[in-house]
């Protein structure tokens, strides 16, 4: 068997074209990103040891675990995480949060704040591209604290990790930005089936979506520096109704910005100077 062989056979138990191509190149070991490699060796042997990995992999992959799950890994805003079933696939939609953070930062003595750190993408992306910036990231999951914690010590970058409830988790500390990637899906929403190996806790809040979004808008005000941001990350069809949360509780400057798609997907704004 050829290759181009295992990847026909991919195909034909129901895997795209662009997972099957990925599949095989981390069955052989290789770079997932490399498939013009695989275009030009496609009449190759197929291994039979990688044969067995691959033939396992489509077997984990259609049963709907996510690729960056099986790799053990994700890129994201230019840094390779580490990534397993205890921590949210970073998406690279998150990326506008990033950014966002990184324009609201002061340019001295800044703090920034990570909410729900999950794998610590935020956190490490803020930190990489500001390293005079210091970085705190909370999240309730002990083992999201460890892939977290893992992350930052691979990749050279101090983090300070703290362990609770949203805000609770850094008491009496203030920060010129905070961000979150909070859970947002409304519990019960279809799109939920497709998430089935994603850490559920990190996907769902409330019937609407919107019950961390609310806690976290009420507490961020005593956590904030005057004239400090706080940036959410939200679902497709929410940015007004963040908009509004965020408005009620006296921010100033509400907005949103875009994803890729040029979705409305993060809202923030500013607390006051004077309040």
């Amino acid at each position: 068997m050829t290759l181009a062989d295992a990847l026909k056979q991919a195909a034909a138990a129901g895997l795209d074209r662009l997972d099957a191509q990925m599949l095989l190149l981390l069955a052989l070991g290789r770079d997932m990103n490399d498939r013009a490699w695989l275009l030009a060796h496609d009449t190759d042997p197929m291994p039979t040891d990688a044969a067995a990995r691959c033939a396992e992999l489509v077997h984990r992959r259609l049963a709907g675990e996510p690729v960056a799950y099986l790799a053990g890994e994700k890129d994201f805003f230019g840094l390779h995480l580490r990534v397993d079933a205890r921590v949210l696939v970073p998406r690279p939609d998150t990326e506008t949060l990033v950014q966002w953070a990184l324009d609201a930062l002061p340019l001295n003595a800044a703090r920034c704040l990570d909410l729900g750190t999950g794998s610590g993408a935020i956190a490490l992306a803020v930190k990489s591209q500001r390293p005079d910036v210091a970085v705190t990231a909370t999240d309730t999951s002990t083992g999201a604290l460890a892939v977290a914690r893992a992350n930052a010590e691979r990749l050279g970058l101090t983090v300070d990790f703290c362990s609770g409830f949203w805000l609770q988790a850094v008491p009496g500390q203030r920060f010129d930005v905070i961000a979150s990637n909070p859970p947002y899906i409304a519990e019960g929403d279809q799109h939920l089936a497709a998430l089935t190996h994603e850490p559920m806790s990190a996907l769902t809040a409330g019937p609407d979506g919107l019950d961390d979004i609310r806690t976290i808008v009420a507490q961020a005000p005593g956590a904030l520096l005057p004239g400090g941001w706080l940036l959410l990350e939200h679902g497709h069809d929410q940015a007004a109704a963040v908009r509004a949360l965020l408005q009620q509780q006296g921010f100033e400057r509400v907005g949103s910005r875009t994803d890729l798609a040029g979705i409305e997907r993060c809202s923030g704004g500013i607390w006051p100077q004077q309040r």
